[in-house]
């Protein structure tokens, strides 16, 4: 036993004491809870010796065959056998969490990552740790900083423009969001690799608002261009429906190409005409963020590299 280390000296009930207190009340035996632990008997007793103490009463009987507890001793030992379970339940469920096999996971996005970007990284974030629970809320992003900095969400999906960096929140770049215009499939310009704006003066358009300045137009207001919105559609789904009918075009970023109906074809609009946003991952400056987030994270950063890889300039849907 002289090879085994000794324990130090301790006075309060502390877990390695309730723990050596335990293991001598189960086996009996000063020796036999010092080979199990890995500690002398005489390191055992000075730490059983110090518990009483501390408890101000005799919690074992030496005997000439081993220990047993006292009655304060068996009072004692349902108290400490609790505290120790609740302490191993509590290690447990730190490392389920680190290993993300339970927990949760609060999301938000803007609009436009919620076509395809958001759902399909929470799609592959199930599939890897089913045993976390997802949320998911949308807001524009003044909205969305603030869930962040008051703690409602862990991390948010949204846009600035560039070099924009709101005040609370830590940033990971996921894209730059180039424009498309999406056209019905038989139009005279669904062929075409890039557009100019010039060659949609005469185009009906479909947008959120009738107030050019209030949708994903406005950017292209600082050219001088003023497109005819010939409807108001605030959902996706119908601004699509209504671009698949023929009855005007309308503006899709690159992040919900994904999303775009087969008989709807998507064309880049030239970067000259219309300026680039940034999309961005937030989380909030200063607080640590859970394992979840760290691996939603890096999620994101897969799943928007192909979406924009798929559907950015001179690439994938319709261009």
């Amino acid at each position: 036993m002289s090879s085994m280390a000794v324990m130090p000296t301790t006075h309060d009930f502390s877990t390695p004491l309730l723990r050596v207190f335990v293991e001598v009340a189960r086996l009996g035996s000063f020796t036999a809870a010092g080979a199990s632990l890995g500690y002398t008997q005489s390191a055992i007793s000075r730490q059983v010796s110090a518990l009483e103490e501390e408890a101000g009463s005799v919690l074992f009987d030496r005997l000439p065959r081993g220990v047993q507890p006292t009655e304060a001793g068996r009072r004692l030992l349902v108290h400490a056998s609790a505290v120790l379970e609740r302490i191993a339940t509590a290690q447990q469920e730190l490392r389920q969490l680190r290993e993300l096999d339970i927990g949760r996971l609060r999301v938000a996005a803007f609009a436009t990552a919620e076509a395809a970007l958001v759902p399909q990284t929470i799609a592959a974030f199930r599939r890897a740790h089913p045993g976390v629970s997802v949320t998911l809320e949308e807001g524009l992003t003044p909205a969305l900083v603030g869930m962040l900095t008051d703690g409602s969400v862990d991390l948010a999906v949204l846009s600035t423009a560039f070099g924009e960096v709101p005040e609370g929140v830590e940033l990971h770049k996921l894209a730059d969001d180039f424009m498309l215009v999406a056209l019905p499939a038989g139009h005279r310009l669904a062929g075409r690799r890039r557009l100019r704006l010039a060659e949609l003066a005469d185009e009906d358009w479909i947008a959120a608002s009738t107030r050019p300045e209030e949708t994903l137009i406005s950017s292209c207001l600082r050219t001088g261009f003023q497109p005819r919105v010939g409807f108001v559609a605030r959902d996706w789904m119908a601004k699509l429906g209504l671009v698949a009918a023929g009855l005007g075009i309308t503006l899709v970023p690159t992040l919900a190409a994904d999303a775009v109906r087969a008989d709807v074809a998507v064309v880049p609009l030239d970067r000259r005409d219309l300026p680039v946003r940034e999309v961005h991952a937030a989380l909030a400056r200063g607080l640590t963020p859970s394992p979840a987030a760290h691996a939603f994270l890096k999620l994101l950063k897969e799943r928007s590299a192909a979406l924009t890889a798929a559907a950015g300039p001179g690439g994938g849907h319709g261009g």
